[in-house]
């Protein structure tokens, strides 16, 4: 058995999303700032007709932004909640993962990252995989976002 997953870029780290989470990669397009929101969403952007959430998938990480250039790509991905949109440096590749290179063990202790759900140890890196729905529901004020966005959606 393999994990089928798209690697994404933040900082100088790879990550792994799993793919079936993944709708679509686009470039970054302009993305309208919404006052008084966490650090980590960036505001709203139109993918495929519709308004998406951006979360900055390096500010969640790492509590620094993520550089915004003709490089970035946001990669629209659907949880139990709704779409977001994850700002990252590159979107390039997707990657199957080996069963027999997973690992968990460590990550499970660490209660700060619950979202990140296994390691995958390869020869030439090691890939951590992020849970999208884990994520989001661990996020400060994702729920508040998540209810604004069913309003919008049910007033169009």
């Amino acid at each position: 058995m393999t994990m089928q997953t798209v690697i994404v870029r933040t900082g100088n780290e790879e990550y792994a999303l799993p793919v079936e989470s993944v709708i679509s990669i686009e470039k970054l397009e302009y993305v309208t700032p919404i006052p008084h929101l966490p650090t980590y969403l960036l505001g709203l952007m139109k993918s495929r007709g519709e308004l998406v959430p951006i979360l900055d998938l390096s500010q969640i990480l790492y509590h620094q932004a993520t550089p915004r250039d003709i490089e970035s790509h946001v990669v629209v991905v659907k949880t139990d909640q709704l779409e977001v949109g994850l700002l990252v440096l590159d979107a390039k590749e997707i990657l199957e993962l080996p069963e027999d290179r997973l690992t968990s063990t460590a990550l499970k202790a660490y209660s700060k990252t619950p979202y990140f759900v296994t390691v995958a140890n390869l020869e030439d890196r090691v890939v951590t995989v992020i849970d999208p729905n884990i994520m989001t529901d661990s996020l400060h004020g994702m729920d508040e976002i998540s209810s604004y966005m069913k309003e919008q959606q049910q007033s169009n």
